[in-house]
């Protein structure tokens, strides 16, 4: 079994959920000693920060949070959810759940790695909306949920409707995708991640040989978690789904290069 602390987008259950986590239970809890930031900087720059924990060892600071407790497998989908040793490092921490107070548990959770640590850093609205919601659900002190939803949040660019670019490109399916490692796809377009930036090596091995597109729509705050491929094959995302992923292959396209096309119809 594993007792994990999660503070920040992990309160929210559908957000675990959405990466491969079910927790068997799920308690109230807080962290005594250290602060919420959200100064870990996301690999995507429109994505702004996401949360961290920093230690100040005052009395006076909490993070509040929820303490799951989950089945030993989890812990890879945590670490892969949480770029473990790449943004994140895993520690133990001590916390205290809120309906028993006398009775400290011992958790896991992760804190930012220096290199991914940007103080200039806002969270995005998507991201801060889900830590709201599962703050929300989780029934936290209402004086920490509203400190959450009126945080100065991140005001990214404009992302007009993605463009491909000119020319011919060879089209591509999941098995022709998967034999090459360097390659991921997103809304129908496969792009080379051979010559990233070091701080995108975790992502070579966790987006390379995939297709993305619904682990990015399930992220979204408004996700039902019933996205599916076939309503990304026949054309049914609304407005906000759209935009979003328009967003991220803008961003795709300059951290990457553009190699081709993703035809859903040859799966």
């Amino acid at each position: 079994m594993i007792h994990y602390f999660g503070f920040g987008s992990n309160m929210n259950i559908a957000s675990l959920r959405a990466k491969g986590v079910v927790p068997l239970s799920s308690r109230r809890a807080k962290l005594t000693g250290w602060r919420l930031k959200f100064n870990v900087e996301h690999f995507f720059r429109h994505e702004g920060g996401v949360g961290n924990i920093e230690y100040t060892g005052c009395e006076n600071d909490q993070v509040l949070g929820m303490l799951h407790i989950c089945d030993s497998t989890a812990l890879p989908y945590l670490d892969d959810a949480e770029a473990y040793g790449y943004g994140y490092d895993r520690i133990e921490v001590n916390v205290s759940v809120l309906d028993d107070p006398q009775k400290p548990s011992q958790a896991t959770t992760y804190i930012g790695m220096p290199a991914f640590i940007n103080n200039q850093c806002l969270p995005s609205q998507r991201y801060l909306n889900i830590v709201v919601k599962g703050a929300t659900e989780a029934g936290l002190d209402a004086t920490y949920i509203r400190q959450l939803m009126t945080h100065p949040v991140h005001q990214p660019q404009y992302y007009p409707k993605f463009t491909l670019p000119a020319g011919e490109h060879p089209e591509f399916n999941a098995s022709m995708l998967t034999s090459q490692p360097l390659y991921t796809a997103l809304h129908g377009c496969v792009f080379d991640m051979s010559d990233a930036q070091p701080r995108h090596e975790f992502l070579k091995g966790f987006f390379g040989g995939r297709d993305m597109t619904l682990f990015h729509l399930q992220r979204m705050d408004t996700s039902t978690q019933d996205e599916s491929l076939d309503m990304i094959r026949h054309g049914r995302l609304n407005e906000a789904q759209q935009h979003y992923l328009d967003a991220y292959l803008h961003e795709y396209a300059r951290e990457y290069r553009f190699v081709g096309h993703y035809n859903y119809e040859l799966d």
